[in-house]
């Protein structure tokens, strides 16, 4: 069983992530180079490729896919807490909502809950964590949510949380 001593590039174990806490974070402005190259190999849809079908769609102009903000905040979530956690993956996205559309230009953060936590019944070693992710443009907007979960070692798999 891993202990944090045995570790030391982890910073962030499942204990470290308690029900009710909010973590804020991140910073990606997007490009239109990045928006059309994302869609080219990806979501090759009119809307986020051609400005003239962007202006005669639902959207008014170049937008973003919803995939494209979906990597974006893997990204950020990466370079906040993942890339120094203990975590093990993730066994899947139970909710996912494109609210706005994203444009060229929009700088997004996002906003990370946790609302539950609890040791998996088959291996005491690792906690899961079930959390809600919103993706924020630089107005306020909330554009994307989600709430999944994610499983991380834990720091000590003895001690029953509180």
């Amino acid at each position: 069983m891993p202990h944090a001593d045995t570790h030391p590039a982890i910073r962030y174990w499942w204990e470290d992530f308690p029900v009710g806490s909010v973590r804020e974070f991140g910073a990606a402005t997007l490009t239109r180079e990045a928006v059309i190259a994302f869609a080219r190999d990806f979501d090759p849809q009119p809307f986020h490729l051609d400005d003239a079908a962007a202006e005669a769609s639902l959207f008014g102009r170049l937008s973003a896919s919803g995939w494209h903000t979906c990597a974006l905040a893997m990204r950020m979530m990466c370079d906040a807490y993942l890339l120094e956690s203990s975590s093990l993956g993730s066994p899947g996205v139970d909710h996912l909502r494109w609210l706005k559309p994203v444009f060229p230009g929009d700088t997004l953060r996002m906003r990370m809950e946790v609302l539950e936590a609890r040791p998996m019944n088959s291996r005491p070693d690792v906690g899961l964590l079930r959390t809600r992710w919103e993706v924020i443009n630089q107005g306020g907007d909330i554009v994307l949510t989600m709430e999944g979960w994610g499983m991380f070692r834990r720091r000590d798999p003895g001690v029953t949380p509180g």
